[in-house]
């Protein structure tokens, strides 16, 4: 019985023990899974059954009712969610204002040395209707964020998302629920919009500008039966508002909407309770302690940002005298090898200056002989110049003296002719004489010996001729030598003059020649050069003009 009543107890257990099914519950920033018991109530089968953690009801004053910084945390992951996703309509301008704050909250204040570009390359910032509307790079738009993100240095998460949520809750989609809906009768395509200020009218094609709006301090009461819903203004003399919604599920939720807007809208009017003034007062209590936190861990930082400037300038500063002990030591050894290199060009420059002045002195002495020589040869080119003027002069003269001598020749010539031809005529005369006369010499007397001068005498007058043609070819042949004697002088004079015209131009040549080497000869001592031997004119040369 005891084994049976224990097996029967063991059975009773397992049957007791409640039917459990996987949760899994998704927030903003993470996921959780639990076991739950299966209740009354129908559940879907799939496993683990997926929830999403949000917020239904959206706070009017975003500062003054989220009092917990887990639920500001956890509401502005949402709301940036649903802009990003273009649920809530943001303006270009807007949208990088925000995107500036969310960058705060999750990287802190900006450090140019840390956040280089590029660093947001992987955050989902900008809806993708403001990436598409301007033809802007990921880095151009990178940078007008960084910008505004730059200005927001020492505000904390907390304080950027609450900044974040102040910006949202003033568009005009924010909390705003949408669902389709038709007008009465005609069944005109509207939009109902449910948020925390009342009920409002749209255009389907217009989220933005309601056409019609009833806030909840306005509406009376709002009736459900089914399909259609009816909207009863307090003030009666205003007309009922009537729309319909097809399916019973989004109608319930309608519902839903309205009476907690409402309640809260109502609450929100009146005096906190005392639950939610505890709420609120631990969570300025709370924040006034992080603020505090904050502040010295603030001073904490900087004072450690400062004492870190310092050991950095200190060693800085060590380096820099490190750098500068080393860098005088060098200057040292330079100085010293400097005076030594110094000390020796001194000695080297001593002594090319003595060698300068010795070789300057050489020059002046070479300059002052070049000199010299160019003066004795100006001198004999000068003598020779005017030697062969003298020469020019005695050529002319010879000529003269030539043409002069050429003259009497010819009268001598012509005067021999004629002496001849008189000759000639007193042979024929005494020929004649002598044959008409000779008969009577021979009978008184023989002939007498001629004279030694050879010259016959005639008669007893003074008549005289010279018969004898020795003195006429002794005559003609001195004349004749003395002509060829004066050819050859002058062809010897134009020889001489032919010599002194090449030795002048010769001596023409040399000067240039001494000049220009008594130049290069000055410009290689100035230089260091060792002197050339200088040119030595021919002094012994001595031309000599025989005058014929």
């Amino acid at each position: 019985r005891s084994g049976a009543a224990s097996k029967m107890s063991i059975l009773g257990l397992k049957k007791k023990q409640p039917k459990t099914f996987k949760v899994k519950v998704i927030t903003m920033d993470a996921e959780m899974e639990f076991s739950c018991e299966v209740l009354d109530q129908e559940v879907p089968k799939d496993s683990p059954i997926t929830f999403h953690f949000l917020a239904k009801f959206f706070p009017e004053k975003v500062e003054e009712e989220l009092v917990q910084e887990i639920t500001q945390h956890l509401f502005f992951l949402q709301v940036k969610k649903q802009i990003l996703d273009e649920e809530i309509f943001c303006s270009p301008e807007a949208s990088v204002l925000l995107a500036s704050y969310a960058v705060q909250a999750k990287y802190g204040d900006y450090e140019p040395n840390f956040h280089k570009p590029g660093f947001l390359a992987q955050d989902e910032l900008l809806p993708k209707r403001v990436l598409m509307q301007y033809q802007m790079t990921a880095d151009m738009w990178e940078e007008k964020i960084t910008a505004w993100y730059a200005e927001h240095r020492g505000i904390a998460r907390d304080e950027a998302e609450m900044d974040y949520l102040k910006i949202a809750q003033d568009l005009d989609m924010y909390g705003v629920s949408y669902f389709a809906i038709t007008q009465n009768k005609r069944d005109t395509d509207l939009l109902l919009g449910v948020d925390a200020q009342g009920l409002h009218i749209y255009s389907p094609n217009s989220k933005l500008n309601p056409n019609k709006s009833f806030p909840w301090s306005g509406i009376r009461n709002i009736s459900y039966s089914e399909k259609e819903f009816t909207i009863k203004p307090l003030d009666k003399k205003k007309d009922v508002f009537k729309f319909y919604s097809s399916q019973l599920r989004v109608n319930k939720l309608i519902l839903q909407l309205c009476i907690g807007n409402h309640d809260l809208f109502m609450r929100r009017r009146k005096v906190d309770s005392i639950e939610v003034q505890q709420m609120k007062s631990q969570a300025k209590e709370e924040k006034a302690r992080k603020k505090v936190e904050r502040q010295i861990l603030a001073r904490e930082k900087q004072m450690r940002e400062e004492a870190e400037r310092a050991k950095e300038e200190m060693e800085r500063r060590l380096f820099q005298l490190q750098d500068e002990a080393r860098l005088a030591n060098e200057a040292l050894l330079r100085s010293e090898e400097t005076a030594d290199l110094l000390a020796e060009k001194a000695q080297i420059a001593e002594e090319e200056a003595k060698l300068l002045a010795h070789k300057a002195a050489e020059a002046e002495q070479e300059r002052q002989r070049i000199e010299a020589t160019a003066l004795k040869t100006k001198e004999e080119k000068r003598l020779m110049e005017q030697k062969m003027r003298e020469a020019e002069q005695l050529a002319v003269k010879l000529v003269e003296q030539s043409e002069r001598r050429s003259k009497e020749a010819d009268h001598l010539k012509q005067d021999l002719t004629e002496a001849k031809d008189a000759e000639r005529r007193a042979k024929q005369k005494l020929l004649e004489i002598t044959k008409t006369s000779y008969p009577l010499i021979a009978a008184y007397s023989p002939p007498p010996p001629p004279p030694e001068g050879g010259d016959l005498a005639l008669g007893s007058g003074s008549m005289r001729i010279d018969f004898k043609d020795s003195d006429m070819k002794r005559l003609s042949m001195e004349i004749e030598r003395e002509r060829l004697e004066y050819v050859e002088k002058s062809k010897h004079l134009q020889d001489q003059l032919k010599e002194l015209k090449s030795e002048i131009e010769s001596l023409k040549l040399e000067e240039q020649q001494q000049q220009q080497a008594g130049v290069y000869s000055l410009r290689n001592e100035a230089r260091g050069y060792p002197p050339e031997q200088p040119y030595m004119p021919h002094s012994n040369v001595r031309t000599t003009l025989h005058a014929p």
